[in-house]
């Protein structure tokens, strides 16, 4: 998730910390109905409307505010919501979602069949310039819809006020594991189309949360309650989300914890041992190894990054162990994988060779092949004020020392650093890491390897995930066999030998760390507090004690 991760672009390697608008605390902040807000801090989104919600900023928001057909369980599987039930035919070219009847959005429009119709089309129109709308590609009528030669979404139909039937263009029989994004949310006639800033600003959804006013732009997101909720209500009243500075001091986060600013809080790498140690004992450390990667995002078309050999050059110059146990102090795993190990289906360890030991011999080989020579310079970017520096200089330094490179840092705010990885010509590498938005391989491989996964406008900017450009024919195909196949044991083997071949063969991405995440949680004042499946605080589940 933008991941996303998308599935998401997430703001951390490990965990991300910002400096917050306002320093110090309150403990007793009151809700206004006599019982506490819970408070949190993210950095600015780019939307808090499904239509365009990318990173994890925005989604926490998002996911929160609406409702859709399926949400996910922590062990990766699918947890419905509004479907009563998902049934794909024989061949997998179509499914028939029958949805849960009665239930409204928070303005008393009815959430039904002709909501999801409009939900998606909104996503997808042009006129939404959406850099999500892509998980929707595979529906019948996309293209038509997404370039504006249609204003009609033709793969769906309401068969019925609570039947949904939606023809895909290509099999995929986990297609409705997809529909777990975000952007796949029913919109009310209100949402109008994708670029209404009134409704992006303030989404009036199904949620079990609704918007307390506007969202105020690098300040303040309020959400409370939504009591006409359709399942099963939340329990926190309120909840505060601060809006934080990402170029401030990246401890300040984990400080608002400690003042009582926060109830919850990411951390910067440093301090990651010393939170433990304060906190572990006393219940409010939590760690969760999840569905996502760290990894060094290639720009593949471009000279410095074009050919295999160059970037099985840089990934073998790492020594991701020294970097695990030195920067995060023994607290992440180094990576061989795209895929995490949580998909239990298709995870196999090592499919990275370059990635398995640092090996220098093999590094200067393959720089040799590549025409890298010492004293050229290579472009590295990262996102600021979120913790990634010791990382970023470490790995900067290994390359330099082994390959003679001079490696140029170039770091940016996360919301520029997005759109500077959007940019034809942008060169190098970059870090990056990804969670999953739903439970399957084809969410990895799909948006930031395929060609599809570039999505580019007549600029030549990638509104896909796939910003490095890597493009395989024989990948794409692979995809196409793996989502038409029926058996899941031999659609996980086709998604593992797509892995292999982008991975290793190719080295389209550089894996380097497992995403084992931590976090601070307030279990003094609340109940029940966890992480999700998406990284996120399970705030629909929080109860005050």
């Amino acid at each position: 998730m933008r991941g996303g991760k998308s599935a998401k672009w997430v703001v951390g390697a490990i965990v991300v910390a910002m400096a917050a608008t306002a320093c110090g605390g309150n403990d007793s902040k009151s809700d206004g109905k006599g019982g506490a807000a819970f408070r949190l801090g993210i950095t600015e989104p780019v939307s808090i409307d499904p239509v365009n919600a990318q990173e994890s900023e925005g989604t926490l928001v998002a996911r929160n505010l609406f409702t859709g057909l399926y949400d996910v369980n922590l062990d990766g599987t699918l947890k419905p919501k509004l479907a009563v039930s998902g049934t794909p035919n024989d061949k997998g070219d179509e499914w028939t979602f029958e949805i849960k009847k009665d239930t409204k959005f928070s303005n008393g429009e009815p959430v039904n069949a002709e909501a999801f119709i409009r939900g998606w089309t909104r996503a997808a129109a042009k006129s939404s310039a959406s850099d999500v709308a892509y998980h929707m590609n595979g529906i019948d009528g996309f293209k038509d819809l997404n370039t504006g030669k249609s204003d009609k979404f033709s793969g769906l139909t309401a068969a019925g006020e609570y039947t949904l039937k939606v023809k895909l263009s290509a099999p995929d029989f986990e297609f409705n594991k997809k529909t777990a994004h975000s952007v796949f949310s029913p919109m009310p006639k209100v949402a109008g189309a994708g670029d209404n800033k009134t409704f992006n600003d303030a989404p009036i959804g199904n949620g079990p949360f609704k918007m307390d006013g506007s969202w105020q732009h690098n300040q303040k997101i309020n959400l409370v309650r939504n009591d006409d909720y359709g399942l099963d209500k939340a329990k926190l009243s309120r909840v505060e989300i601060s809006i934080l500075n990402p170029s401030s001091s990246s401890n300040l986060e984990y400080k608002g914890f400690e003042s009582g600013q926060f109830d919850w809080a990411r951390m910067p790498t440093p301090q990651l041992p010393v939170a433990k140690a304060k906190y572990d004992g006393q219940g409010e450390w939590l760690k969760l190894d999840s569905s996502g990667v760290n990894y060094l995002l290639l720009f593949t078309t471009e000279s410095q990054m074009k050919s295999a050999d160059a970037r099985k050059a840089v990934s073998y110059a790492i020594d991701r162990a020294e970097i695990a146990k030195g920067v995060y102090q023994g607290l992440q795993e180094p990576a061989t994988s795209l895929l995490p190990p949580t998909f239990k289906d298709v995870y196999k360890p090592d499919v990275c060779s370059s990635c398995v030991k640092q090996d220098k011999a093999k590094a200067k080989e393959y720089a040799d092949k590549a025409g890298l020579k010492p004293g050229d310079t290579l472009d590295f970017g990262y996102n600021t004020g979120a913790g990634h520096e010791e990382w970023v200089q470490a790995v900067a330094k290994q390359v330099e020392d082994v390959l003679g490179l001079k490696v140029k840092l170039n770091g940016l705010p996360f919301k520029e650093a997005l759109a500077k990885q959007q940019e034809k010509g942008t060169n190098g590498i970059w870090r990056a890491a990804w969670s999953a938005d739903y439970p399957t391989a084809d969410n990895f491989l799909s948006p930031l390897l395929s060609t599809s996964g570039i999505n580019p406008d007549a600029s030549g900017k990638a509104l896909g995930d796939n910003r490095g450009r890597y493009s395989n024919p024989k990948f794409d195909e692979m995809l196409v066999k793996a989502r038409e196949t029926k058996d899941p044991a031999e659609r996980a083997k086709i998604y593992q030998d797509a892995e292999k071949l982008a991975i290793d063969e190719d080295q389209a991405l550089i894996p380097l760390w497992k995403r084992t995440q931590y976090r601070l949680a307030n279990t003094k004042k609340y109940d029940g507090v966890k992480m999700d499946f998406f990284e996120d605080p399970n705030l629909a589940e929080i109860s005050p004690k």
